[in-house]
């Protein structure tokens, strides 16, 4: 078991891209790490990298979509790493569908994915803090497409407008019961899950993000956008720009 005083995180989507890049973040600061994704493979690898550095790491494959293990499998890293801090939904995928002209199943699991297993895990880790009567938090990882559609995205973009809606619901809802959340909504990042970002504006590396992210995520802030500048702003403009503008730049 992990010694009581160092901090823990468990992180779904932890084999690339963000979730990745925040395991290693937090490893770097010294905490214990419950990593979950679908590769074992993957988390295996990350494992044995962050293990050679000293850091304490437990892993689980899990797939999201099976919302009925979500549970347990946090109850089992907790038990292995002696309790947790901080639960992070990261797990999703992304997707370019065009509406009408694609096959309507991508749609399908982008929603389950990104949605109904998002709210699954955070409803787990909710269900896992008040059963220990622990004052923990959770992160869900949104998007920045949550706050106005991606054209050739617009199920990815729903999804995340779905989830960033149900997050700021439940901190509501758990505040009272000394849970806190906390909203992630990074902007254009580079990872291997989305080709071609280059093309879109204001990219920026896992790494760098992850960095913002955990920063904030420490703060105990309620809402995270990643990177804060432009997209701060934006966040309160793009509502108002005309649909010719947002067209043209995605």
């Amino acid at each position: 078991m992990v010694e009581i005083y160092m901090k823990k995180v468990i992180i779904t989507g932890a084999s690339s891209g963000i979730g990745e890049a925040i395991a290693m973040e937090y490893a770097s600061k010294g905490y214990a790490l419950g990593l979950i994704a679908r590769r074992m493979d993957r988390l295996q690898a990350l494992k044995d990298k962050l293990s050679e550095q000293g850091s304490i790491v437990a892993i689980r494959a899990l797939d999201v979509t099976d919302d009925q293990q979500i549970l347990p499998t946090f109850e089992s890293i907790s038990d292995e790493l002696g309790g947790v801090d901080i639960v992070i939904a990261n797990a999703g995928i992304t997707a370019v569908h065009r509406t009408g002209k694609d096959d309507f199943e991508m749609n399908r699991k982008i929603i389950q994915i990104n949605l109904v297993s998002a709210m699954a895990t955070v409803d787990a880790a909710a269900r896992l803090f008040r059963e220990s009567k622990s004052k923990g938090q959770i992160v869900g990882v949104s998007s920045v497409s949550a706050f106005r559609g991606i054209p050739g995205s617009a199920a990815y973009s729903g999804s995340k407008a779905g989830f960033s809606n149900y997050l700021g619901a439940v901190r509501m809802e758990l505040k009272n019961k000394g849970i806190s959340v906390t909203t992630v909504h990074p902007g254009f990042v580079a990872t291997e899950l989305a080709e071609n970002m280059e093309k879109y504006p204001f990219v920026i590396t896992a790494e760098a993000a992850a960095k913002t992210i955990v920063s904030g995520i420490d703060k105990k802030s309620a809402n995270i956008i990643v990177p804060k500048l432009p997209w701060s702003v934006l966040s309160h403009l793009i509502n108002v720009v005309p649909d010719s503008i947002v067209s043209r730049v995605f």
